[in-house]
């Protein structure tokens, strides 16, 4: 068994054009208290010898509740003025996954994603056929209106007011994630977003596909990424981060920094999250600021939003 004093958890919410002079105090303060709630959540579960798996479940719905956040309530607006949901989770033991994508009346996408993967011989369920599966599995839905905010709507308005198809090529809203080291070191990874604000035909990102923007192995790392999917995809950013670890013998920071930088050499901008079977509690990001948080047994507790923090 490992120390199990070696527990770690890094959460994040978002990555993007987030500096000071673009955040209220009050931005500013409901941010760090949500996510500072949300390190609350796994860390109670990690504290008591519990696992990864439900520690980063636990942190991740915290934040699809928080309308602060582009995931569950306060998701990004598609073009036509909906809210559609995606989410992921894995577990580092088995390389078990479970994923789901366009949800339009599941409360907690995450939840939803973990039942994927343990009552369900799938990996992603999509659209209509994920929400058959969440009613039959008695998980709480909710009305669509629950999940808009009217600050989403008002990007979406000034998006459609600078014309073209208003596709947020920036992402500068974010999505949530969270990786956790346990103390028996088993990893595991959760992501969830609202995607991006005008995203139109049924766009999904790299949120809930594994090996790009959720993945988990205990032989290496586990990752949750933010940022602009379709590079993150084309990469396979979770799945090369752990492939230098294992293959390289890069540090979870060495192989997260290598592969965003490569990420920004194709044009992406974003941000990743990563742990690994030492407790490893790293981010890397090419943007101005990410939200994010990190907690270890060891003591180390930090929530942070600007990139000279």
């Amino acid at each position: 068994m490992t120390d199990p004093l070696q527990w770690s958890l890094v959460i994040h919410g978002g990555a993007g054009s987030i500096e000071r002079h673009r955040l209220t105090a009050e931005q500013d303060h409901d941010v760090r208290a949500g996510l500072d709630a949300a390190l609350a959540a796994g860390t109670a579960i990690l504290r008591i010898g519990g696992s990864a798996l439900d520690a980063v479940e636990a942190a991740v719905r915290v934040l699809e509740d928080d309308p602060n956040f582009n995931a569950g309530r306060g998701a990004a607006f598609t073009l036509d003025g909906t809210n559609e949901l995606d989410a992921a989770i894995m577990d580092g033991r088995t390389r078990a996954a479970g994923a789901v994508a366009g949800l339009t009346a599941t409360r907690s996408p995450v939840a939803l994603a973990r039942r994927v993967m343990e009552a369900s011989p799938h990996v992603l369920l999509s659209g209509a056929g994920a929400e058959c599966f969440a009613r039959a599995e008695g998980l709480e839905s909710a009305d669509p209106q629950w999940f808009a905010t009217a600050e989403r709507r008002r990007q979406l308005d000034e998006m459609r007011a600078v014309g073209g198809d208003a596709f947020d090529i920036d992402m500068k809203y974010g999505t949530v994630g969270a990786v956790a080291c346990d103390g028996n070191g088993h990893l595991a990874a959760a992501t969830s977003t609202g995607g991006v604000t005008g995203k139109r035909w049924g766009r999904i990102g790299d949120s809930p596909l594994i090996g790009a923007g959720t993945h988990a192995d205990d032989r290496s790392s586990a990752v949750s990424c933010t940022g602009s999917g379709e590079f993150f995809i084309r990469i396979g950013v979770g799945h090369e981060i752990a492939a230098r670890i294992r293959m390289l013998g890069d540090s979870p920071q060495a192989a997260a920094d290598a592969v965003m930088a490569e990420v920004r050499e194709l044009g992406g901008t974003g941000g990743v999250i990563v742990t690994g079977p030492a407790g490893d509690a790293v981010w890397s990001f090419t943007t101005p600021g990410m939200y994010r948080a990190r907690a270890t047994a060891a003591g180390l507790h930090e929530v942070a939003v600007y990139g000279d923090e």
